[in-house]
């Protein structure tokens, strides 16, 4: 599996979840960086040579990319264009890219969460909601075995049960750890229902 966002929190439970389970990870990097057990590439988005090497021959590509505060607002479809162009080159069809449950409104969600509470997140996180959408966009339209996965708040705690819908908000669900969005997308990788499918996730 190759990783893209490989240092940030999900990133890195990907890696290491990802490797208890046998998996050969592959950590992209934009600076050098130590990942026990993982092969590491340092790439950027725009460096076409080295993410083609850094996912032929994988089963598949996880997607693990996050805003930065001062940085740029284009990282997800940036990196959405990016790994799709190196997976057409490279054979490879199955991804998998975190999303955010705060840009659904339907029916899974109350009313007050439908009225009130993610009309105001979507206008405070405007920008980043955005980019999300051409990412999800750019999947759609990329011919591939796309899943996105889709979960609120985020956490540092540790595993415990979760709940998954497709295509909808999980009803009531206000956060899930980093390590549960790790294990869901893990568990997707090979789930054919979940192929061409939004994974809302949440405790």
């Amino acid at each position: 599996m190759t990783v893209l966002g490989a240092t940030g929190g999900i990133g890195r439970q990907l890696i290491e979840q990802g490797l208890r389970l046998g998996y050969e990870m592959t950590a992209v990097v934009r600076r050098d960086f130590d990942v026990p057990g993982a092969t590491v590439v340092r790439a950027t988005l725009d460096d076409a040579a080295a993410l083609e090497g850094a996912v032929a021959g994988r089963d598949a590509v996880l997607g693990a990319l996050g805003h930065r505060r001062g940085g740029p607002t284009t990282v997800q479809a940036d990196g959405a264009r990016a790994a799709v162009a190196a997976m057409r080159a490279t054979g490879v069809r199955r991804i998998l890219v975190v999303d955010a449950a705060g840009r659904i409104s339907d029916r899974g969600d109350s009313l007050l969460m439908r009225a009130v509470a993610k009309p105001i997140v979507q206008r405070v996180l405007k920008a980043n909601f955005a980019d999300l959408a051409e990412a999800e966009r750019v999947l759609r339209a990329s011919g591939l075995d796309w899943t996105l996965i889709s979960p609120p708040r985020l956490t540092d705690g540790g595993h415990r049960p979760y709940r998954t819908v497709l295509d909808l908000s999980v009803r009531g669900g206000r956060t899930l750890s980093r390590a549960d969005v790790a294990h869901a997308m893990l568990r997707s990788i090979t789930d054919p229902g979940h192929v061409h499918h939004r994974v809302s996730i949440a405790y």
